[in-house]
Parts: structure tokens; C-alpha cells; sequence
């Protein structure tokens, strides 16, 4: 870690591609190293087994990064029929081995079977905590304990490769959802049983992989380089309405008094109890919530801690 004296006032979130074999808070420590953070969190855990998209917010961005928790996500899952594993993964035992009597045919109905909402028993080997106590701690003491079944949805699913017993599928899914479990369920199915070989996360909410960057790639650069990687807070939040208002009424929100409805402009009917975005021109001032005919303050931004450079435009 660095010297305390070292760590400094960094705001903005940064999309890590996150390398395989370290868990998602060695990755987030890593990067806060590079950029010597003062404050910094992640927006969703990834398995050490996954790689792939974890957005990492710094200082004040952190007010925001609690609701990509909820967001959809995207992912691609390599598969392997006929082995079935004690994690679900290639990491674990290995449990059962059974004959692969599927075809291509047999496969696709098997993923349209578990498109849509479904339920899923969380894995023993997941970071879920039962009694304060993650599920993976009672499992490497051999303890199974029981799970509360999970409702969650499977948007889609795209079969990518084949080429059996291996399979490559695209999975968009709601928040809470196991991948591992979802192959396990699929190898149940097809009679053959299924474990996980490999995790890659491409998209979570409005954030893709397009825009992210290796440790490495981010190692390479010089400080005015690496802080330039960073976007604004408001890039965790693009799925939300948005609407504007000028100096005088940003200043107002900022004082924490309400705002007029009629003197902000909206993309979108105003509904009560909604959560908008709320820009003064470019500037993101923060979230606020629509009671009565009013704006009210829900999560300021401090102005000083936007990147100037990745201010939205008035376009966005």
C-alpha cells in the first residue's frame, strides 16, 4: 500500500478489465494503487474465475456506485457437459462424470427452457452470506447450510459455439444471478450434469467492456494519461431521466432548497417519486426526486469533483 501522506482526492469511475485469478478487491486495490486514491469501490463483485467488466468509482463517485448493483448484466460463458464439479466451476472437485448424449438441437431447447423467470438456490462457493458469515467459508469446512431461493430473470440467451461437450452462450440477465448455477441447471436438464470453465463479464447496466482497460494498460501510462481513463460519475447512471435547469435553480438545489418543476426542462414526463438525473448545462449536479411539483435533493455531486474533461454533453 502506499504512505498515507500519498493517497489524494481522485473522482471518477474507471472500467477495469478485470484479469483472471484475482478477486474483485485485489482488483480494486491494484487500481487504487495506480492512481493513489484517496477512496475507492467497486460496483459488483466478480469471481477470481471471471474476468471482464468491473467498473471502479474513486472519491465521490463512490456516492453513486451502490445503484449498479441493481443494473442488468451481460456475459459470456464457456461450458462443459458431462462433468460436474463441488464449486460449479473448473476450480473445484471434480464430483460426477457422465455420458454427453446431446445434440446441438437438445442444447438450444435446454437454453430456452431456462430463458425468462426462473429460480436458482444460490452456490455453497459464493460470496452470499448466511448468519454474517460468507456461503464459501462454511463450504471449505464441509458445512452445507441451507439457501433461500432466488427469483431472477434470464433476459436472454445466445448460443456462441459449439462444440460439444463444450458450448460458448451470451447471457443477459437480472441482478442476483449465478451463471454457475445456471450451467449446473442446464447440465441437470440435458441428463449429463455441467460445470463452468470460463466467465467473462461484457456489460453491466449502460457500461460495456468496449470502453475498458487491463491493470497493465493502465500501469503503462503516466498520471495525466491514467487520470484522462476516468469518466464521470453521471456515466454509472445514463438508464435514469435526466433533466436541466439553469444556474439560479442549480444553486438552489445545491443549497438544498426544492426546485419548480416548471423551471427545469425534462426528456420525460415527471412522474412522483421518480429519480432524475439533474445538470445545470453540462455540469451534473447530482439526483434528485420529483414530490408534488417540486425537485428535491435525493444525492448531491460535489462540483469541484467532476473530471472536467468528461463533463456530459448537453446533448446526453
Amino acid at each position: 500500500m502506499q504512505p498515507r501522506s500519498r493517497w489524494k482526492a481522485v473522482h471518477g469511475v474507471l472500467l477495469l478489465d478485470k484479469p483472471l485469478g484475482l478477486s474483485s478487491n485485489d482488483a480494486l486495490q491494484k487500481a487504487r494503487r495506480l492512481f493513489q486514491a484517496a477512496k475507492a469501490g467497486h460496483t459488483g463483485t466478480l469471481d477470481p474465475l471471471a474476468t471482464g467488466l468491473l467498473p471502479v468509482c474513486f472519491g465521490e463517485a463512490t456516492r453513486f456506485a451502490g445503484l449498479m448493483l441493481d443494473a442488468d448484466k451481460e456475459y459470456l460463458a464457456e461450458v462443459r457437459l458431462g462433468i460436474r464439479t463441488a464449486t460449479g466451476d473448473a476450480e473445484g472437485e471434480v464430483l460426477q462424470t457422465r455420458e454427453v448424449a446431446v445434440d446441438e438441437v437438445a442444447l438450444r431447447q435446454a437454453l430456452v427452457a431456462h430463458t425468462g423467470d426462473i429460480d436458482q438456490v444460490p452456490p455453497m462457493h459464493s460470496a452470499l452470506k448466511k448468519d454474517g458469515k460468507p456461503l464459501y467459508e462454511y463450504a471449505r469446512a464441509g458445512q452445507t447450510v441451507e439457501r433461500a431461493v432466488r427469483h431472477v430473470r434470464i433476459h436472454a440467451i445466445e448460443l456462441q459455439q459449439v462444440a460439444l461437450p463444450v458450448f460458448t452462450m451470451r447471457v443477459l440477465c437480472s441482478k442476483g444471478t449465478y451463471i454457475r448455477t445456471l450451467a449446473e441447471d442446464i447440465g441437470e436438464m440435458l441428463g449429463c450434469g455441467a460445470h463452468l470453465t470460463g466467465l467473462r463479464r461484457t456489460r453491466t447496466g449502460p457500461l460495456d467492456l468496449g470502453r475498458a482497460f487491463t491493470l497493465e494498460q493502465i500501469a503503462d501510462l503516466d498520471e495525466t494519461a491514467r487520470e484522462a481513463l476516468l469518466l464521470p460519475a453521471d456515466v454509472l447512471l445514463q438508464q435514469m431521466p435526466c433533466c436541466r435547469m439553469n444556474d439560479t435553480e442549480a444553486q438552489r438545489l445545491i443549497n438544498g432548497q426544492p426546485v419548480s418543476l416548471r423551471d427545469v426542462e425534462s426528456d420525460s414526463p415527471l412522474v412522483g417519486g421518480q429519480i432524475l438525473r439533474a445538470y445545470a448545462g453540462a455540469v451534473f449536479l447530482g439526483l434528485v426526486e420529483a414530490q408534488g411539483n417540486r425537485l428535491r435533493v435525493k444525492r448531491l455531486m460535489p462540483q469541484d469533483s467532476t473530471p472536467k474533461a468528461q463533463k456530459i454533453p448537453e446533448s446526453a
